[in-house]
């Protein structure tokens, strides 16, 4: 179940706090709760990508994302991410959410989200994210139009391009093994 409470409570907290530029970091901090847990009784994979969704989304507020797509009537969808997960955050444990637009490109926003533990980073994602409308894919130019913001995207890190070049290669639809082919609704 997606954390509501959770979600309206970061909402509130951050209503009021200082705007963001684009290209600023949004921290929060979170407690792995025991309905985060898998049967490890750790921060549960799938949950960690809906956790998030708590940086992310009070960062756009804080930028004005959120009120220039209201306006628009645009919606924003993850088009991809990877994850790296390196230390286990267990029941109880506070840590402390790191988000940041890192850059874009023609299509996409890539951002990086990071959440830490006692000085540690305990997982890593990048996240590319496009922003929708009625006719498609709206370019980031002109998001960055509508915030009143004139810059262009600081140059994307090369791990960036490496994984944009590398996520291209990859065949979609994807591969059905002649075994799995059969179990497929017609």
């Amino acid at each position: 179940m997606y954390p509501l409470i959770r979600f309206v409570k970061e909402m509130i907290k951050f209503r009021n706090a200082p705007p963001l530029s684009p290209i600023e970091a949004h921290v929060s901090t979170h407690i792995c709760w025991p309905w985060d847990l898998d049967p490890w009784i750790e921060l549960n994979n799938g949950r960690t990508l809906t956790l998030y969704d708590l940086g992310r989304i009070p960062m756009a507020q804080r930028t004005g994302l959120i009120s220039v797509m209201r306006k628009k009537r645009w919606g924003i969808t993850v088009a991809g991410n990877s994850t790296r997960y390196r230390r286990r955050i267990r029941m109880f444990d506070r840590f402390t959410m790191i988000s940041r637009v890192i850059g874009w490109d023609h299509r996409f926003i890539y951002m990086e989200q990071s959440m830490w533990r006692r000085g540690e980073c305990c997982n890593h994602m990048l996240l590319r994210s496009a922003v929708t409308s009625s006719e498609g894919i709206v370019a980031p130019s002109r998001i960055m139009e509508a915030l009143d913001m004139t810059f262009d995207s600081p140059p994307l890190p090369d791990w960036v391009q490496a994984w944009i070049r590398a996520d291209a290669t990859r065949p979609w639809p994807p591969e059905i093994p002649p075994e799995a082919k059969a179990h497929l609704p017609a």
